[in-house]
């Protein structure tokens, strides 16, 4: 790969908003009314943004060394061939396309559909049929295709809408991006400064902790981890901006400095807007919302206050889906150019000139992640397999800094060894902890699929594909 083959043009202000723009989606608009449920104390949910918000940052300011070393487009792709070579790139690649980024995408349009539901309701199978069809995965769980089948009608159809739009023009997809931001901006401002400054709220729903819900010892510890899942989720992104670190001015500086500044700036503003939904609605209440945002928004501006949060909320959603459509495929492309992937993902379409196969073939694995579940088993299962890599990720640059103990570091990753060490060891704690917790929670019957497991086991899928390609493209050759 050149590292001639893009120009500069992106300075420290852009890479510093591609990160809070990438980072602030759609997480903050759900993940605050699942904390409440599992942990009770506003003062612990507060926490948890805290602790997931630092854990990223340890973990991108790894990324800013390596980042800063290898200016390269393509990120952590071509950091991960650099650490530890061809096969560990392309399962990293394999993992983007069969969970990451299609079973992300897809776990982020539920939540449109689900804040859609505030304006009509969407139709719903009955227990008994929703569980008449089921696919057993050994050791996994089971799949529920018809369980909530409004909700995935619905996302299905928006996911559809959203690929042909970038299908036909990648210029059309990018001016769509610009009135979904717009929204995402708009909505956050009013539910920090519009909650904020209601009178309906109460400073003293911080003090007040939950009734019944009240968990010690080591279900608060495992509590905790699973509150932390959550919020991890919302912080993810930001390695979008490290797979343009090709193009970024002054990339020894300007990488560092964009990821430390735009994490601290999400932190903040996480912070705030928890703190708003706090202050309009006590914990318990919370616990019990399905649209938390919403119903604080319509506790502080009445019904149609509601609505408009509602609909704001919706756009911005659909703001990160689609850039998570638009962008992703474009990572299954190149490892088809590159002789890694089936060849037909690797054509550009004739007529629209846009990698038409690579985003077909990314939306039918999306509308198959649709049916295995729900907005919480997307979401979970793909932010567990992105922290397996994160953890690879981290321990490469002990790797990089004895295979290329001579290579210029421009900026070396503050308190190291410590720094990265303090981010293996939290990593593999909540890797740890999180499969522990699925498991047990599949054993007890509170959840019908061991998420964890099924993005292992997705990702593994491309295991067998690696040797097919590499033997391929030898033959070729």
């Amino acid at each position: 790969m050149q590292t001639n083959s893009f120009k500069r043009t992106i300075g420290l202000y852009t890479a510093t908003s591609l990160v809070i723009g990438t980072v602030i989606g759609s997480g903050i608009f759900m993940r605050p009314a699942e904390m409440a449920a599992l942990l009770g104390s506003p003062a612990q949910m507060l926490l948890v943004w805290v602790i997931a918000g630092v854990l990223t940052l340890f973990v991108a300011m790894v990324n800013a060394e390596v980042g800063a070393m290898l200016p390269e487009t393509g990120g952590q792709y071509f950091f991960m061939q650099k650490m530890y070579g061809d096969f560990w790139a392309y399962l990293y690649g394999w993992a983007n396309f069969a969970v990451i980024n299609t079973a992300g995408t897809a776990g982020i349009a539920f939540i449109c559909s689900q804040y859609a539901e505030y304006f009509f309701k969407l139709p719903r199978f009955g227990e008994s049929i929703e569980r008449s069809v089921s696919v057993h995965v050994p050791f996994i769980g089971d799949i529920l295709p018809l369980e909530n089948i409004g909700v995935k009608s619905l996302t299905i159809l928006l996911l559809v809408v959203l690929t042909i739009i970038s299908y036909r023009s990648t210029k059309g997809g990018g001016q769509l991006q610009v009135l979904f931001t717009a929204a995402k901006v708009l909505a956050i401002v009013l539910l920090i400064g519009g909650l904020f400054f209601s009178q309906h709220g109460d400073m003293n729903n911080f003090l007040v902790h939950s009734a019944t819900i009240k968990p010690m010892g080591f279900v608060l510890i495992a509590a905790l981890v699973a509150a932390c899942n959550g919020a991890l989720q919302a912080y993810d992104g930001w390695g979008t901006m490290v797979n343009v670190a090709g193009e970024i001015k002054d990339p020894q500086k300007n990488i560092p400095k964009s990821l430390l500044m735009g994490l601290a700036a999400c932190i903040a503003i996480y912070m705030l807007i928890s703190s708003a939904m706090i202050y309009l609605l006590p914990v318990d209440v919370m616990a019990q919302s399905k649209l938390v945002a919403t119903d604080a928004a319509q506790k502080a501006f009445g019904v149609v206050g509601g609505g408009i949060i509602a609909f704001l909320i919706c756009l911005s959603v659909l703001g990160v889906t689609n850039a998570s459509i638009l962008a992703p495929p474009r990572m299954t492309f190149a490892m088809a150019r590159n002789g890694k992937f089936f060849a037909f993902a690797g054509k550009i379409h004739p007529k629209f000139q846009t990698p038409g196969n690579a985003l077909l073939l990314h939306l039918a694995w999306m509308i198959v992640m649709v049916f295995s579940g729900s907005f919480d088993i997307l979401a979970n299962m793909y932010i567990f397999v992105t922290w397996m890599f994160n953890l690879l990720l981290v321990a490469g640059v002990f790797v990089l800094r004895k295979k290329m103990p001579d290579a210029y570091r421009p900026y070396k990753v503050w308190g190291y060894p410590w720094v990265p060490i303090i981010a293996l060891l939290c990593t593999g704690f909540y890797l740890v902890m999180t499969l522990r917790t699925d498991i047990v929670d599949y054993l007890d019957g509170r959840t019908h699929l061991i998420n964890s497991l099924f993005g292992i086991l997705l990702t593994c899928t491309g295991i067998p594909f690696y040797f097919y390609f590499r033997k391929k493209y030898q033959s070729a050759s």
